[in-house]
């Protein structure tokens, strides 16, 4: 009998990083690993926030894109359901039990739409967002041959430049256009301002978002006065949830980061000056790697590179050391400044991602840790779902 107990997942063809009751420090690297108590620490946190400021919370899907994780928000922090940005994540998350979903992005391709119709008849509440009025016929004919109904937020541009509408008419029009379609409801607006969210200076953060909400209320106000008032004004993130919360204007949040936090979002400032992984959040997601290599005084290599994280946001921390620093990353060695010579090999490291989004979606499994035991193994279920 082999004593091994990943032996017989390995025989059916997984390839696990690790197994429940494996000391953390026999986990297969580079893989990503949770701290169980600080993301439970985490979504219980934001949850009391939003509900003590009356506020719905949808948990962003995209972030770690998995159904297990989802369901923690919905248990511990109050979520009320998932923000995807593809159809694809939706239908994920649809088949793994979450009943409301908001795709927070336009979805325009003809097949998408057809799928994205098909959604409602699984019982789930389904919204997509909308920033032309031609593509309103499309989701009604859709709707229509499926005999489903799908919600719409009209998307306004609040100052990210990216997606929506650009003044508080268009947003009337298009609000009027959709409630007049059939298989079509108007439920509420999209105010997302991306670009704001990891401004670090808190001062010229909250300016921006300031003024993200002073555009979001125009909108409002014109939709009410047309006898239109959205019943959901969702927005917020990481970096802003503090200023949407309480604006007066913005019910609905769409935090995703804050669960697991990453090096980009530790930078950021707090209202008391404090990066926001000194007291805002807690780090729970890392990057385990190994250390591989010691051939060069005071330089060491780990086997986590390109092909386990994302450098969008600049390199990864090592957490907890300051006497080590990582400083090149290729595509399967990740290099680490050692000048006293501290590492040995084999040595496990937690990584701190630059941006924790991308990097999820490089792996196919999360190690979820406590007390230095591996207690849940969780898949990242929609990883690679990007259509």
């Amino acid at each position: 009998m082999n004593a091994d107990p990943r032996s017989g997942l390995l025989e059916l063809g997984f390839d696990v990083p690790a197994f429940v009751g494996m000391d953390e420090g026999e986990i297969q690297t580079p893989c990503l690993i949770l701290d169980l108590d600080a993301l439970e620490r985490n979504i219980a946190k934001l949850g009391a926030y939003a509900k003590a400021h009356g506020m719905r919370h949808r948990a962003h899907g995209k972030m770690h894109k998995s159904v297990d994780i989802l369901k923690l928000q919905q248990s511990l922090g109050g979520a009320v359901g998932a923000c995807c940005q593809k159809v694809s994540e939706a239908e994920v998350f649809v088949r793994g039990g979450i009943n409301d979903i908001l795709i927070s992005n336009q979805i325009r391709d003809p097949l998408k739409i057809d799928r994205l119709a098909r959604l409602p008849a699984s019982g789930a509440r389904i919204t997509v967002c909308v920033d032309d009025i031609a593509n309103v016929a499309d989701l009604s004919a859709a709707a229509g041959r499926h005999g489903t109904t799908l919600e719409c937020f009209v998307e306004i541009d609040c100052g990210a430049g990216r997606c929506g509408v650009g003044s508080p008419e268009e947003a009337v029009a298009l609000a009027i256009a959709i409630d007049g379609a059939q298989g079509l409801t108007f439920s509420g607006l999209q105010a997302y301002h991306g670009g704001g969210q990891h401004v670090e200076d808190f001062a010229a953060r909250k300016a921006r978002m300031d003024s993200a909400a002073t555009i979001t209320r125009a909108a409002v106000e014109a939709l009410t006065a047309a006898g239109l008032k959205p019943g959901i004004v969702s927005g917020g993130g990481t970096g802003s949830y503090t200023f949407e919360a309480t604006s007066h204007v913005f019910n609905e949040l769409q935090c995703g980061s804050y669960a697991f936090m990453d090096a980009a979002y530790g930078r950021v400032r707090a209202g008391n000056g404090q990066r926001f992984d000194h007291g805002e959040w807690e780090n729970a997601l890392f990057v385990l790697t190994s250390v591989m290599s010691h051939a060069r005084p005071g330089r060491a290599v780990c086997d986590a590179g390109l092909k386990s994280q994302s450098l969008d946001s600049g390199l990864p921390v090592i957490y907890g050391r300051e006497d080590v620093t990582f400083i090149e990353c290729n595509d399967e060695h990740g290099v680490i400044s050692d000048p006293e010579g501290a590492l040995k090999i084999n040595e496990k490291l937690r990584l701190v991602p630059g941006h924790c989004d991308p990097t999820c979606n490089l792996h196919d499994w999360y190690v979820g840790v406590r007390g230095g035991k591996v207690e849940v193994v969780w898949p990242v279920s929609a990883r690679g779902k990007i259509y």
